[in-house]
């Protein structure tokens, strides 16, 4: 009878789940290291009949992590207290198929994308908890999204990471690609009294720095209680070297030049305008010199250079004559980079993280436990690259050559021109994390998991710009050539040389900081009703987010007492004084010489202590006010978030002819409440005062499915489907409003009525457990993606903007008041509107795991894990883009490992296929997208112990990127590079041991 009902249950239950069935005590979703149904006598007996340690012991660990989750899930463990695989967790992650990671231009790992959506829609977790730090992402900076970055968190303080592809009711709600949990160390882990300790030195390539790196955990239990504390720190002296474009333009054909005759606008013709039936490409963003709007012919000028005579027409004749071989139409579309710059970057980046955590197990059915970690980042570096002008510059081009695409390959450049751009900054970064919680076993059949949490991240970064030229008019020349990987130029002048005729003329100075804080607090309650072979859980989640970004910007006022003559600042100046280095000026052209230096990369740098002391920048970025964005194009604003959330789960676990099956069903709803708020912008300024609020709130509910059932005892095949959602950009939903007409007729402003991003998943796979830490997997999954945005426009009236009427100009005011006054005039608000489009993502994931001694004895010790994974994408409807942007179609990951006999050694290989960038339309050329061409990295990672010696040492040695493989991304064609940044080799070398 009980086998009947069993059969019976699995017949109905393939439809309804049997309503009843899922896994034994359910599997903890915020920490499933800790969870899990039991495993059969066979299956445990075969995993646990060799022990292994070290990296061995980790893969077993995350296959048995694997096998035993009801979810799509993949692990990383750590292989001792404070000893992960990789150095970095988002290296370590990097590992997992589907998984693909986004780099700093150092070559260091930052930020995750999961089965090819972006990083912001990735939920991460620490302890089970949401994490917001306050960062600005790599190098480049400017992220404002729900990106969090990875490198503030020592792997040496973690166990485990978890990354779940597809949902559970009872796994917190925003990451709509997944959701990666990261476990920290705790006491109980390793009962009993520890110590472990490590420390390496590293050496990295370029720039032949030397960089220490270290860690210690220490740890006390008794049969109740137990404390560790953890420490890990690193002083990373890193220097990279590249070269970007900014983008690529060609040269505007006027209408004079190609000998046709322009529209009449307004009862004119320009005849500087761009001839179309000239440029068919678009772009044109090249000017060329003394261009008239009367007849659109331009002049050569006084000192071009290259054996030109000033004076000279430059009309088609002149064009054509000296670019031999190539028609009227080539040269309008010849391609160059916008500012082709050689970058050098070095500095340091030093991180120091502490972890503190309590555990209290008074009875076997009570146990309580609070983590604290606090992490802060110093990181001071100094950017400096020289460029040439390509773009309004004037230069004038002779002896051209192009290929097919009309990329120029050689040339000379005269009337050429460069500028150096010096931009050192600092970035101080602080994170505070409080995590209490407790699980009570009320009853055999009741548990009770409970947990507290709060977290404060602050970041700020000092960013100035100093900008200097090459003089215009003294005959500078450039030879141009394109290789194909980057373009080089060699000039008639030394630009390593400080007395090279540098000059202020058409150079700025720039004050452009940025302060970001973020703040996070919540409570979590969980029970479950019930054991095997039926239970259900119910819980309830609160979490409150907010995040401030405030750009600070002082640069006019600095400017005027740098290069602008001194005197009294007045931001209603107008004009505002130029940068010439006048009389008055606190560095003076006759001066600008001595506050130069011959840089590292063959280009002159800036000696910055001598520059900021005797221009008062303290003075001045102590008092920056602050500005609608920064630099890096982040908007000021603040977002603040309530959501409240509410999940059933019901779980089961049944026999259908005579193999496991375990369901998990359920539904999770979701409450979220925004409050967004923005500076009010004049003219793009930001006003000072209070700032705009605009409140919204939208409900969702996310069910979810997911199914196991055992082949054989070998063989576990899955089945998942759940609809997932990640919240709104904020950055398209703070208000920024401002008016682009006298009238105040129309306006710009933020969303904040965005819905989020909703995607419905199927997930299909499974995998046959070969032994120990072997399994062969695969999976197929489908996303099908909503809450793309569009621009629109929007009519409503004066008073819905939030805007005071008294913060408008006068003219704003009377045109409102001519329009029926406040209360009646309308505005037409152009702002992201969501569009109906959808992005559908189709993939594949296939992976390996392989210990070789189970084939052959003399290969004991030896294995591999192999991974790929496929993603096919295309977007339909208004709004969708044809692909999600900045996600490789194919990846690969291998790794070779040896640990036997006290030594391991592994060497790993990690390749991203050439990805899209950003979509068409680039710098006004619209075929135009941007690439990033395929990357792969090899590493390797050995160790020996030294079992006689006091606390049983290691000694360890990693190598990183040791084939010096570059990063490097194009502008729509291969040979036009977009960057290129070459991070170089790092080798570390150091010991570890534990007692």
């Amino acid at each position: 009878m009980k086998n009947g009902k069993s059969r019976a249950c699995g017949t109905i239950g393939l439809v309804g789940l049997c309503i009843g069935a899922g896994v034994a005590h359910g599997q903890d979703a915020q920490a499933p290291a800790d969870s899990g149904p039991p495993r059969t006598a066979a299956a445990s007996s075969e995993l646990q009949e060799v022990v292994v340690t070290g990296y061995r012991k980790s893969l077993q660990e995350a296959t048995t992590a694997k096998r035993e989750s009801l979810t799509f899930t993949d692990s990383v463990f750590a292989e001792d207290i404070g000893k992960f695989p990789d150095l970095n967790i988002a290296e370590s992650l990097n590992r997992i198929p589907g998984v693909q990671l986004i780099r700093d231009v150092n070559g260091d790992g930052q930020e995750i994308a999961i089965r090819g959506l972006g990083t912001s829609f990735t939920k991460v977790l620490l302890n089970g908890t949401p994490v917001a730090v306050a960062d600005n992402g790599p190098i480049t900076g400017g992220e404002q999204d729900r990106e969090v970055d990875l490198d503030l968190f020592p792997t040496e303080l973690f166990t485990r990471l978890d990354v779940n592809k597809t949902q559970m009711p009872s796994i917190l709600e925003g990451g709509a690609a997944g959701t990666v949990n990261m476990r920290s160390t705790r006491p109980f882990d390793n009962p009993g009294t520890h110590f472990n300790y490590q420390f390496q030195e590293g050496y990295a390539e370029i720039g032949r720095n030397f960089s220490p790196r270290g860690a210690a955990t220490a740890s006390w239990t008794n049969d109740t209680f137990g404390v560790l504390a953890g420490i890990a720190a690193v002083h990373n002296k890193t220097s990279t070297s590249g070269y970007e474009t900014v983008g690529w333009t060609n040269p505007t054909i006027s209408y004079g030049m190609c000998g046709t005759t322009p529209p009449v606008i307004n009862g004119t013709q320009n005849y500087a305008g761009v001839a179309p039936t000239c440029n068919l490409t678009g772009g044109n963003g090249w000017a060329l010199p003394g261009v008239s709007t009367a007849t659109g012919i331009g002049v050569v000028p006084a000192g071009a250079g290259g054996g030109l005579v000033a004076g000279t027409p430059i009309d088609a004749a002149f064009l054509l004559a000296h670019n031999p071989g190539l028609s009227l139409e080539q040269i309008s579309d010849a391609l160059i980079p916008r500012l082709g710059r050689p970058v050098y970057v070095t500095g340091k980046r030093d991180r120091v993280a502490a972890l503190l955590s309590f555990e209290y197990r008074p009875a076997d059915a009570l146990s309580f436990y609070l983590d604290t970690l606090y992490a802060k980042a110093h990181r001071d570096y100094n950017r400096i690259d020289v460029d040439l002008v390509g773009r309004n510059g004037g230069i004038i081009p002779l002896n051209l050559k192009v290929d097919s695409n009309d990329v120029v390959t050689q040339g000379t450049f005269a009337n050429a021109q460069y500028f150096l751009e010096a931009r050192p900054y600092k970035e101080y970064i602080n994170y505070y994390n409080l995590n209490p919680g407790m699980h009570y076993q009320a009853l055999s059949w009741i548990g009770v998991d409970f947990q507290l949490n709060r977290s404060v991240s602050t970041y700020y970064r000092d960013t100035p710009t100093i900008l200097i030229n090459t003089p215009l008019g003294q005959g500078v020349t450039v030879d141009y050539v394109n290789n194909g990987t980057i373009p080089t130029t060699s000039a008639n002048i030394n630009l390593n040389d400080p007395n090279a005729g540098w000059t202020w003329t058409g150079g700025r100075v720039n004050v452009s900081d940025e302060r970001r804080d973020t703040e996070t607090k919540g409570g979590h309650l969980d029970i479950q009703f019930g054991n095997d072979p039926i239970n259900v859980k119910v819980g309830g989640a609160f979490d409150q987010a907010s995040r401030t970004i405030m750009g600070l910007d002082n640069s006019a006022a600095w400017q005027q007492a740098v290069c602008g003559g001194g005197g009294t600042y007045s931001s209603t100046a107008s004009p505002q004084p130029a940068c010439v280095g006048g009389p008055g000026s606190a560095i003076p052209q006759s001066a600008l010489a001595s506050y130069l230096r011959p840089g590292p990369a063959g280009f002159i740098t800036v000696d910055y202590n001598k520059f900021f002391a005797d221009s008062n920048y303290a003075a001045y970025t102590t008092a920056a006010p602050v500005a609608a964005g920064s630099a890096t194009g982040a908007l000021s604003g603040v977002i603040f978030e309530k959501t409240w959330g509410a999940y059933f789960e019901l779980n089961g676990h049944t026999q259908i002819w005579g193999r496991d099956l375990r369901a998990n069903a359920g539904g999770r709803w979701v409450t979220t409440d925004q409050i967004i708020s923005g500076p009010y912008l004049v003219a793009g300024q930001a006003q000072p005062g209070p700032w705009q609020n605009l409140i919204t709130d939208y409900n969702k509910f996310l069910p979810a499915l997911n199914l196991t059932y055992n082949l054989t005892s070998n063989i576990v095949t899955r089945f998942a489907a759940s609809r997932t959602m990640t919240r709104a950009n904020p950055s398209a939903m703070i208000p920024g409003t401002g008016f682009g007409d006298q009238s105040a007729q129309n306006a710009t402003q933020g969303n904040p009525n965005l819905a989020p991003y909703l995607s419905k998943n199927i997930d299909l796979g499974g995998e046959w457990y070969t032994g120990a830490e072997g399994y062969l997997g695969l999976a197929l999954f489908q996303k099908k993606l909503t809450g793309f945005t569009v621009n629109g426009n929007t009519v409503i009236p004066f008073n819905a903007l939030g805007i005071p009427f008294a913060t408008l100009s006068p003219n704003q005011q009377a045109g409102i008041n001519s329009r029926g006054g406040p209360d009646a005039a309308t505005v037409i608000v152009t702002q992201q509107v969501n569009a109906p489009g959808l992005l559908t993502i189709r993939g594949l994931e296939a992976n390996w795991v392989q210990p070789l001694g189970r084939w052959f004895d003399l290969l004991d010790g030896f294995g591999y894990t192999i991974n790929h994974t496929h993603i096919a994408q295309h977007g339909d409807g208004t709004g969708a883009p044809a692909q999600a942007f900045g996600v490789s179609p194919n990846s690969y990951n291998g790794t070779i490992y040896f640990e036997k006999y006290g030594a391991s050694i592994r060497v790993s290989y990690v390749w991203n296929s050439a990805q899209v960038s950003l979509g068409p339309g680039q710098n006004g050329i619209a075929a135009a997208e941007l690439f990033s061409d395929a990357f792969g990295e090899w590493d390797m990672s050995a160790s020996y112990e030294l079992p006689w010696l006091p606390t049983s040492p290691q000694i360890t040695l990693n190598a990183i990127n040791f084939t010096d493989a570059k990063q490097r991304g194009t502008f729509e064609y291969p040979n036009a590079a977009n960057s290129f940044y070459n991070p170089g080799y790092q080798i570390l070398l150091g010991i570890r041991g534990k007692f």
